[in-house]
């Protein structure tokens, strides 16, 4: 178990962009940033992942530059200026600890938030030139984490927020503008230096109901991300509750599975990993690499375990359990 765990921690090429090992940081809201803007404490947040296996970490998402993506002073913005100034900072720590980072783009829409604004439908219902100015607002936070040294950019297009409205049929009855997401991701695109990867992080689950679906056959779901895959994405990031339930009926694949073997896209899998001592030495261990080798998904995500062991991987690669200790909710208040 030792072994397979380590071949995890070795120096791996995902979409072009060297990383020094397979797993990758999920994004965890914080809500750390006062007004918007990254500080030290931040950067030594992300750093003291970098320096302990986390081959990718993808930010916490950041608001893009319009008011209505989200109304939380705290939640961190991608924005010129003192913003842009704070996620310099951040990278830079990332980088001299040998990591590497991507910022997620974040626009919360209605569904979460009724008081956020703009979302796929009623109360405050997208129309007209809103399209135009929301791809606008992404486009500019993409320019300015160019310009912020960010290794890779990813649009949050999942949990029932703004982009995933318009592929949710609950929230996109009439699926007007369902390529809307993929809209975005172009105009993204266009801003970002060719080789810099494009992530799309997407899901079936909404934040308040787990049973939601944005495609419920192989065949839905190909149409929704071969579109994003048209319009500019380099890796699939499917997020799920458990990274070991199939999706559809007669195959035993994840979602990341599903994604790349309906794209082509490399894929990050993600879904309950590590979060007690134990995972590392379990059967579940054991099939999260299995499946690995034999090609269903690329790179792994980590997300709440880190929060109180940010030396997961090493500790896990070197069969250090006993430096492990089990997530628990208070850990999103008791470490930083």
């Amino acid at each position: 178990m030792t072994a397979a765990t380590a071949a995890l921690i070795q120096p791996v090429t995902l979409a072009g962009l060297p990383l020094s090992s397979q797993f990758v940081m999920a994004p965890m809201t914080r809500e750390r940033s006062p007004w918007g803007i990254p500080t030290p404490e931040n950067a030594a947040y992300y750093r003291r992942r970098a320096e302990n296996g986390i081959g990718l970490i993808i930010t916490e998402g950041v608001l893009v530059d319009h008011p209505s993506a989200g109304h939380q002073s705290a939640v961190p913005r991608l924005t010129a200026g003192a913003a842009e100034a704070g996620w310099r900072h951040v990278t830079s720590e990332v980088h001299a600890a040998g990591g590497r980072i991507a910022a997620q783009l974040w626009h919360l829409g209605s569904e979460r938030e009724p008081v956020d604004g703009l979302a796929s439908w009623t109360p405050t219902t997208m129309t007209g030139r809103d399209f135009d100015t929301i791809i606008s607002a992404y486009a500019e936070s993409a320019r300015v984490a160019v310009r912020a040294g960010f290794d890779a950019v990813e649009v949050h297009a999942a949990h029932g927020y703004l982009l995933d409205e318009f592929l949710w049929p609950v929230t996109n009855p009439s699926r007007a503008h369902r390529g809307f997401p993929a809209e975005v991701v172009r105009a993204i695109r266009a801003e970002i230096p060719s080789c810099m990867p494009l992530i799309v992080r997407f899901s079936q689950f909404k934040e308040r109901d787990y049973s939601a679906r944005i495609a419920e056959t192989p065949g839905e779901l190909a149409t929704i991300l071969e579109g994003l895959r048209s319009a500019g994405a380099d890796v699939l990031h499917a997020s799920q509750r458990r990274f070991w339930e199939p999706v559809f009926a007669g195959s035993d694949r994840n979602l990341a599975g599903w994604a790349r073997h309906l794209t082509g896209l490399p894929s990050i899998t993600v879904g309950s990993i590590g979060l007690t001592p134990d995972f590392v030495t379990s059967d579940r261990m054991r099939e999260l690499l299995d499946r690995h080798a034999a090609g269903e998904y690329d790179a792994i995500a980590l997300g709440r375990v880190l929060l109180g062991n940010p030396a997961w991987v090493t500790h896990a690669g070197a069969g250090q359990v006993d430096k492990i200790h089990a997530y628990h909710k208070t850990d999103e208040e008791r470490y930083f």
